[in-house]
């Protein structure tokens, strides 16, 4: 028996995904190809794009290319996005994904780190979604529009608040956006991820005492039954989009730390604040990208870290992680 209805298919419409060159915005283009649609990337780096691109050639029940883009720049979304329906002459499917993840403690990151976070994530998101909506209302198939979240945005996490902040937003937009889009027919779905092995530690930026910072996140973002696989996450997303579905929490250990806030927000508070005291302290000013401290710690890595990251590390290689970072993406 099935657990959902069939949902309608999207074969044939246009769909674009920001921070699609790599990670989990890359496996959502894949999915969303299988299933016959025409999919534009979107992202700020021309040859990850390219390699991407080529990564997603052989999955041609749908089209695929990509355009250049910096989803913080207004007027180049909206130029870009209105281009991109020009020459479809449709746009049905649009996913915000584009962002970035600063990990340390807040006084380490800065104001800076917060007003980064929400310009790359938060703005992002919106830019996107304020240049789609005009069109995904004039879908023949119902527009359908998703803004990718996190956990981290339904509650806040320790050494993650410039993303838990940005994502909190983003959490909000997508709920309001729902309630207002729907007598113009398009949904707004909020799409809220836990741990997903996508090998994001690699562009992740640290704060405070780096190599102890990447070396938690790079293990817990890796680790089985507290992360998630990303092609069955991807392919979760695509169908709850598909579905029309409002919101979509993903990994049980998010849902119920999502249930957990909601139910009892002073008690989960607690917890994490005893979460927090675990985690690193110190360390010096500014922030490195994740592929930097791996590449300058020379320090051996211990045999229980290394099986925790084992998976995430594949994922790196298999999801387009390893090249130059383009500053978006999840």
């Amino acid at each position: 028996m099935e657990m959902f209805p069939t949902p309608p298919s999207i074969e044939g419409l246009t769909a674009v995904v920001t921070g699609g060159s790599r990670g989990l915005g890359l496996l959502m283009a894949r999915e969303l190809m299988t299933r016959g649609c025409d999919v534009v990337l979107l992202a700020r780096d021309g040859d990850e794009l390219h390699r991407a691109v080529g990564r997603l050639t052989p999955w041609s029940a749908g089209s695929v290319r990509y355009v250049v883009c910096d989803v913080r720049d207004k007027d180049a979304v909206q130029e870009r996005i209105d281009e991109i329906a020009a020459e479809n002459e449709r746009l049905d499917i649009v996913i915000a994904n584009a962002g970035i993840i600063q990990v340390g403690p807040a006084d380490s990151l800065g104001t800076e780190g917060f007003h980064d976070a929400m310009d790359a994530i938060f703005n992002g998101t919106l830019n996107t979604a304020f240049a789609a909506l005009p069109h995904l209302r004039r879908s023949p198939a119902g527009g359908r529009l998703a803004l990718v979240g996190s956990v981290g945005g339904l509650l806040a996490v320790p050494h993650l608040l410039p993303y838990s902040c940005a994502k909190a937003a983003v959490a909000a937009l997508a709920e309001g956006l729902h309630a207002e889009e729907s007598p113009h027919g398009v949904t707004v779905t909020g799409i809220h991820p836990g741990l997903v092995r996508t090998g994001s530690h690699l562009h992740a930026r640290f704060g405070g005492d780096r190599r102890r910072e990447y070396a938690w996140f790079q293990a817990l973002a890796g680790a089985p039954v507290l992360s998630m696989n990303a092609e069955h996450a991807a392919a979760r997303i695509v169908s709850a989009v598909q579905r029309r579905s409002p919101r979509i929490v993903l990994t049980p250990v998010a849902k119920l730390g999502a249930l957990a806030h909601g139910l009892a927000p002073a008690t989960t508070t607690r917890v994490t604040t005893a979460v927090g005291r675990l985690l690193p302290s110190g360390g010096g000013p500014g922030t490195a990208e994740g592929i930097e401290v791996q590449a300058q710690d020379q320090a051996p890595t211990p045999r229980f870290r290394g099986w925790l990251g084992v998976l995430n590390e594949r994922a790196a290689d298999r999801f387009n992680q390893r090249g130059r970072h383009d500053g978006t993406g999840t």
